[in-house]
């Protein structure tokens, strides 16, 4: 039973080009992502975003190349795989909202184990001039039954964030053979603003065919200070489409928004993208 759960999580997380795929993948993943959000907290823009973890030859997997956009978004798992725009540090054009900063990286990997993965990853960012940032990160997997549980700990500096800590824990357990369900708890601590962001994610992973599948998520999103608060509760479905052989996708989300800062009445969304997504297992 651990050994499906395991092998049916990791073919949805590459399905949906998750951050864990990403993050954890010993071979090459380059994933590029164009998206329009219309409704709350739209900016009326399309947002660019695009990532690159590339294995370099005659280093069985321990020595990658990163290749980032805003690589602070990519200290935690995305609420929405592959679909959240990159908000508040975009330079806006008419059209597309480009990423405001561009990373480039070298990661260091302790050989492939399916139970423990760690890496670590020094790099700089920039425009000129450029600035120096470092993640860490580990994570472990093990079987509880029906369920398999995945905890997972990153740590990290950038000169916009501060020092910083990420602490995420997920349960996974297969409903039925095209089933997945998922709850991923989720706490950001940093160092400058001594405050924790906190996310609860239940997902529901459904697939329809080798090309089609969805998510049904609901998540809440708060904050400790200056006191405990949720921010944000969101309610939203999932349409995930391959469109042309193994990497270009088309994704639709309509979500419904309850935003502490309109008194949690209900603002609709609908998020429109598409991705090309890249793995040497396409």
């Amino acid at each position: 039973m651990s050994g499906k759960i395991t092998s049916f999580a990791s073919y949805l997380d590459r399905f949906f080009g998750g951050d864990r795929h990403y993050q954890e993948s010993n071979g090459t993943v380059v994933q590029l992502d164009l998206t329009k959000l219309n409704g709350h907290g739209s900016d009326h823009k399309f947002d660019f975003a695009a990532r690159a973890n590339l294995r370099l030859p005659v280093t069985e997997g321990r020595l990658h190349l990163l290749l980032e956009t805003n690589p602070e978004a990519n200290i935690t798992d995305r609420p929405i795989p592959g679909l959240i725009p990159t908000q508040g540090t975009a330079l806006n054009t008419n059209k597309v909202a480009v990423p405001g900063s561009l990373a480039l990286a070298a990661r260091v990997s302790t050989p492939e184990n399916k139970v423990w993965n760690f890496h670590t990853d020094w790099g700089i960012k920039f425009p000129i001039p450029p600035k120096p940032f470092v993640r860490s990160r580990a994570s472990f997997t093990y079987p509880l039954s029906e369920w398999q549980l995945k905890a997972t700990q990153s740590v990290y500096w950038f000169n916009t964030l501060g020092a910083g800590e990420t602490s995420q824990l997920d349960l996974d357990h297969i409903i039925s053979p095209p089933l997945l369900f998922r709850s991923s708890s989720i706490v950001t601590w940093l160092n400058d603003t001594q405050n924790l962001d906190m996310n609860q994610t239940l997902s529901i992973f459904h697939t329809v065919n080798d090309r089609t599948a969805l998510l049904y998520q609901t998540y809440a999103t708060g904050i400790s200070n200056p006191q405990y608060q949720m921010t944000d509760f969101v309610v939203l479905v999932l349409y995930r489409y391959r469109m042309h052989q193994q990497w270009l996708y088309f994704n639709l989300s309509p979500q419904l928004h309850f935003p502490r800062d309109r008194q949690y009445h209900i603002s609709p969304a609908l998020s429109i993208n598409l991705e090309m997504l890249l793995d040497e297992s396409r």
